[in-house]
Formats: C-alpha cells, structure tokens, sequence
C-alpha cells in the first residue's frame, strides 16, 4: 500500500486523467480523506462536549481494516469483525472544471469512509457529457475493469447519481457491485439515524431510490404465473392473476412508502405543538445549519455544553437537537442544531427530512456556520444558500460564522473576509470567537422596544413572571402599593400589560 496522502494521490489521478500517456494504476493511501478535518482539529474537551455515549457506541460497531469475513471454523461467527469494504471511485467532469472535478472527489472519498469503506484508487475521465450506456466511455470502462481486478476492490462508486441502465450495463462490464453517490449518502444516513421519526425519514428516502433500480437475477424477478401452455409453457395450475414477481415487490413497496408517509405525517402534531409552546411564549429561535462537517453540533456545545455527538465524519448527527440559551440580558432564546447539508444532495433526502429543515423555516436567525480551513469555501455556502430557498427561508436574517478558524493562517482570513464581509470567525475547539457569536445573537434576535413603567399588585406574581419572560427588566422597585417595574416589551405583548400603566 502507497504511503502518499490522499491529497496527492487525488492530485495524481486527476493529472492522469488529463495526460492519456501516464501509467493508469495507483493505489490509495489508507490515510482519511481530504474534506475530512485531521484528528487533533476535532478533539473536544469534555468540559462543554458531553459524555459522548453515543460516540462510543458508534465506534464499537465500526468495521475494521485487514480481517476478513471468510472463516474457517463456523462456530466463531459470532467473535468475528467484518473487514472495510474496498472500494474505486469514477467521475467524469468537463474540462476547466478541474477544480471542482477534485474538490467533489475528495468529498466522495470522505462519504465512503464514513459509510465504512476504504478508497484505493480513482478513474477521472474528462468529457462534456456522460456516456449514456455505461457513465465512463468504452476505453475508461476497460481501464477500470482492469483497475478493479488489480485492487481486488469490492465496489465501484461513481461520482453521481446513475441512471439504472447505467448501473446495470457498468457491473456487466467490471463484475463487481456498482453505486452512486446517492446510495453512500443514503447509507450514511440509515447507519447514523436515531430517533423514531429520523429512521422513517431514511427508509423512505431509501425506498424512493430504490423502487425504479429493481434488478433480479436471470429470469427470477419476471416469472409470472399467469399463461397458457403455448405462451407461459406452464400449463395447468399455473393459470392466475399474471403479475410479475418485480412488479409484486414495486407493490409492496408502495405500500409501505405510503404507510411511512403516513406515519410522518402523524408527527407532525407533536412537532407543531412543541414549536407552538415556544412561538406563544415568544421565544426567539436560532438556527444553527451548515455543510455537514463544518462543526454545527461542536459550536451548540460550546454554547449551551449539550453533549450532542460531534465526530469527524459526514453526517455524523442527523436529527434536530433544541437546547435554550440566554442572552447576556437575560433574554431566553433557542439554538436549533439541524442536520447538515452536501452538494448534490439527494432530492428524495430533502423531501424526507422536510421536517428537519422547518426548523430553518421557522427561526428567527439563521447562524450559517462554514468550514474555514475547506479548500472551496464558497461552494459550501452556495450549496446551503440553495437548500434554504428550497425551504422557503432566505428572508430569514443570516450570520456566517467561518469555524475552525484556529487552523487557517492570516492570508486565508484575509480572502475570506473578502468573500463574506460581515462574517464572525469563531473556534469551537479553542473558544475563540464565542463571544462574538453570542454577542451578534443577541443583537439581532427581535428585542422588546417599547419601554413601559409598570406597578404590579404583589397578589399579581403571574405578570412579574410573564414580564421576566417576554420582556427586559432595566429596573425593580418594591412601593407600598406594589413592585414598580421599568421595562421594554414588544408592541404586540403591550395591550397584556396595559392595565398596569399608572395614570
């Protein structure tokens, strides 16, 4: 195995592609993918990080390197570990998009080793479009067929989402199981989801995929038992309905797309009501979102220390996670950790986890927190920018926080300050910058204006409360008569507390 890092092995596959007279076969590194951040640049104190249980827990199921699944005694089944699953990746890009071409690239090597699978090489081909038949044309198909058998690799995963003929006609070419970067995604999310609503989310979005990509072995998925002797060449008993077995599992399948559809549709009230408590008693909302890995769940637990999971992985955290804060005044206000966003984002996985992004839809602020040591910073930002208008939230006010900002020197800081002006440059694992955060929330969540002076009897305590609540308290006098209150509320809460004005 080369000892080169993926980087340049990325950089070397990409030049391959362009210059047709190099050697074709490399090998990967066993190093992690580029678009993953390096070990020490995640390490989190448990002082704000939580227990991480669930961490822990993820890793001991994780597959390990270099054992394989083959047994010689079958009475060890149990005690085995199933070996990482090998895999080659293909892409075809236009030429001048080079760029791009590498930095999806190493995307896509990083979801693979967060599915659980180790990268060995890469075919780049450069062409305007895709071959229709097979993805790759005839000449880069052969070379990978061979690449293939050379790595013994398990899997083949392209660089995009296949059409089922081209998925079919590929493993009938290189013999070994192919995917695209839809079904890595998917993967990633089964493995990773948690919650009761999260896994119906996934399976839905799963099904959806997968009811036009039926595939069956030989004649098995189109028997039918319907016929007579001279067409079918059953014969009697096997006269019936006509259906297909393919067309019976496309039934099945529906069934169940419709029976989860169904029960997402019945959480809904709960969602509603636990947003309704928080709208009714106005407390602002602040979104936390982002491109996955860009380190949304580490600065919610710089904040409020929630312990919610934080992992170097794509995806690591799927499911929303509301915790309150409070600002430096003493105003209460929630920051939503929502799941994370990647470029060319399955459409059937933004539709599933519609209820995951209302969350966005309905903030207050949106804290659009963007990886700053990412080689292509911009494309993140373009990618979330995308799905939050798909979400029917880009009148929502909008803060770029640039994390990780302990790991990019001065000249970095300096372009993307250019990119973004008013943008806040914050380390969740130092620290650095929290203040900034917190201080900018706290100036842009709506703010009660309309200031009153209030005496409360002291039989009213309620209304002390609800003030405390909703309103911010500048001074507390206690008079004969009752608790004289200076105080600023928002103009919809005034008639509420109009009683109280004094003459």
């Amino acid at each position: 195995m080369s000892s080169e890092s993926s980087d340049e092995i990325v950089d070397r596959v990409l030049a391959r592609a362009g210059n047709q007279n190099q050697a074709r076969v490399s090998v990967f590194s066993s190093g992690r993918a580029q678009a993953l951040s390096d070990d020490v640049a995640v390490t989190h104190d448990d002082s704000f990080d939580g227990q991480q249980q669930d961490l822990a827990d993820r890793i001991s199921l994780r597959r390990v390197q270099g054992l394989s699944t083959e047994l010689e005694d079958v009475t060890e089944v149990e005690y085995r570990q199933v070996r990482l699953e090998n895999v080659v990746l293909i892409g075809v890009y236009p030429k001048g998009q080079t760029e791009d071409g590498e930095n999806s690239l190493r995307e896509l090597a990083a979801l693979c080793e967060t599915a659980g699978a180790r990268v060995l090489d890469g075919v780049i081909q450069m062409r305007p479009m895709p071959d229709p038949a097979t993805y790759l044309g005839r000449g880069k198909t052969q070379e990978l067929r061979d690449l293939v058998a050379a790595l013994g690799a398990d899997t083949v995963v392209a660089d995009t989402e296949l059409a089922p003929s081209q998925r079919r006609a590929l493993e009938d070419e290189v013999k070994v199981k192919v995917i695209d970067r839809t079904a890595v995604i998917l993967d990633i999310f089964s493995q990773h989801a948690k919650s009761r609503e999260g896994k119906a989310q996934v399976e839905l979005a799963q099904m959806q995929y997968m009811l036009p990509r039926l595939r069956g072995w030989g004649e098995s998925m189109s028997r039918q038992a319907g016929g007579q002797v001279g067409s079918a060449g059953a014969g009697m008993g096997s006269r019936g309905p006509g259906e297909t077995k393919i067309e019976l599992d496309r039934r099945r399948i529906n069934t169940r797309m419709a029976k989860l559809r169904k029960q997402i549709a019945a959480m809904k009230p709960a969602r509603d009501t636990k947003r309704a408590n928080r709208k009714r008693n106005a407390i602002p909302s602040v979104a936390i979102t982002g491109y996955t890995n860009a380190g949304k769940s580490s600065l919610l637990n710089r904040i409020t220390r929630a312990g919610v999971l934080v992992e170097n992985a794509l995806f690591a955290t799927l499911d929303a996670t509301v915790r309150q804060a409070k600002t430096a005044d003493g105003r209460n206000y929630t920051l939503v950790d929502t799941v994370g966003f990647v470029r060319n984002l399955p459409h059937q996985l933004v539709e599933a986890f519609r209820s995951t992004i209302e969350e966005v839809a309905d903030a207050d602020l949106i804290i659009h927190v963007v990886d700053a040591s990412h080689p292509d910073p911009a494309s993140q930002i373009r990618t979330v920018r995308d799905v939050i208008g798909e979400a029917d939230a880009s009148d929502i006010p909008e803060q770029i926080v640039f994390n990780k900002s302990d790991l990019i020197d001065d000249n970095t800081r300096l372009l993307l300050r250019g990119l973004e002006p008013s943008a806040l440059f914050a380390s969740a694992r130092t620290g650095e910058g929290i203040e900034d955060v917190l201080q900018t929330i706290a100036d842009r969540i709506p703010t009660p204006d309309v200031p009153v002076v209030l005496v409360v009897p002291y039989d009213r305590g309620e209304v002390v409360s609800a003030l405390h609540a909703k309103a911010v308290i500048d001074s507390t006098e206690y008079l004969e008569e009752g608790t004289l209150i200076h105080a600023r509320v928002k103009k919809s809460d005034l008639p509420q507390f109009e009683q109280f004005i004094p003459a």
